[in-house]
């Protein structure tokens, strides 16, 4: 289903369950634009339809990040439908920050404690 013509890049990384990953990441043209379309073993992943292949790219990239997946890099082999091989640059995505999880009842009992043995 490639067409001709569009960028292809390798993903790497870590997904959700931390283990390692490479995948190449290609691009569909529509009327709207283009997405960016990743198959990982049984999962797809298509973004919406953006201006730019790197656009495209970007949001794909954003939606791994909010699935749990860390240390992403890119890395075009393709652009306008020429091999470039590994002559370009990765190009590495920081990851999201975590928030914290807010304390449990246990941790909030235990803060209590050592507050009021403190005091004391």
């Amino acid at each position: 289903m490639d067409q001709p013509g569009l960028d292809k890049h390798q993903l790497a990384g870590l997904d959700a369950r931390e283990r390692g990953f490479s995948r190449p990441v290609s691009f569909v043209q529509i009327e709207e634009g283009y997405r960016a379309v990743l198959r990982y073993e049984t999962i797809l992943i298509e973004t919406a339809p953006h201006a730019t292949q790197d656009e495209a790219l970007r949001r794909l990239v954003e939606t791994l990040q909010a699935k749990g997946y860390r240390q992403l890099r890119t890395e075009v082999s393709f652009r306008n439908g020429v091999y470039l091989g590994s002559q370009e640059l990765w190009i590495e995505y920081p990851d999201q920050a975590i928030e914290p999880e807010p304390p449990g009842l246990m941790t909030k009992l235990l803060s209590w404690f050592r507050l009021s043995r403190t005091e004391e």
